[in-house]
């Protein structure tokens, strides 16, 4: 049953202050893990797991290397070991054409995005090969499978993600670690609501896009995450498992809904 899919798992989860991280949060917990939430917005954070017993909370910067390895070394010492990370800490893009895009903003979003993950993974990969298992999920896009127009930040980096999954799972997989990476389409998050307010994205329209006919939501996500993080699982590493609702099966012209 999926209230037993992640019992007695210890699992660190960055960007845990919101979106796809909190939801995966709550929803590992709900899965019987214990967490450890991660995020560099602490007051959120905080805010948001004060009165839950089955997650700690901790501030980090995933781009700062020093900070992920302290998180780390807290989390085994805290909770007795590390068995799972979700690494979901990222953010968008400024979604313009390329000549006008902010060199200085598009270092940002690669270095909290692949950095960042490779900086978790590592620090967690520290101890997970002198115990000689675990499960790490990072996070892709299907902006990081498909061209799409004034991503050009977020979806490399995204790409580079992805890749990163099967070198590390390659490296890794003699030592019983496995690393895979989700690859989300639009989810319904502050961000996605952002990017609409700001009329950088039209939901509506993605929602035509995609053969289920809507946008993804958090517990999608999750429940595809706590699934590699577990047993279930134990002979799958290197992918990226797409969780898009069709999105990157779709290759008609137009709107599915009139294909």
């Amino acid at each position: 049953m999926v209230k037993d899919l992640l019992q007695g798992k210890r699992i660190l989860v960055t960007g845990a202050a919101s979106g796809i991280g909190l939801g995966a949060a709550d929803f590992f917990t709900r899965c019987g893990a214990q967490v450890l939430a991660a995020d560099r917005d602490i007051k959120t954070l905080s805010a948001v797991w004060q009165h839950h017993g089955k997650v700690q909370t901790r501030a980090l910067d995933v781009v700062d290397e020093a900070q992920c390895e302290d998180t780390v070394a807290l989390m085994v010492k805290t909770l007795g070991g590390l068995d799972g990370v979700f690494n979901s800490a990222g953010i968008s893009d400024a979604v313009v054409p390329a000549i006008e895009v902010d060199i200085a903003h598009w270092q940002r979003v690669v270095d909290v995005n692949l950095r960042g993950t490779f900086l978790v993974a590592r620090a967690a990969a520290r101890y997970m090969l002198r115990e000689r298992q675990g499960s790490i999920v990072v996070i892709s896009s299907v902006n990081g499978i498909l061209g799409i127009p004034r991503r050009h930040a977020y979806g490399p980096a995204k790409a580079a993600i992805a890749q990163l999954a099967r070198t590390l799972a390659c490296e890794w997989g003699t030592s019983n670690i496995r690393v895979n990476a989700l690859a989300p389409t639009y989810i319904n998050t502050p961000m996605i609501e952002r990017l609409a307010t700001e009329g950088k994205i039209d939901i509506d329209r993605l929602q035509r896009r995609t053969p289920l006919g809507r946008l993804g939501e958090v517990e999608d996500v999750a429940r595809a995450a706590a699934f590699l993080l577990s047993e279930w699982s134990e002979f799958i590493t290197g992918v990226t498992l797409p969780v898009d609702g069709g999105w990157l099966a779709y290759g008609g012209p137009g709107d599915v809904a009139t294909a």
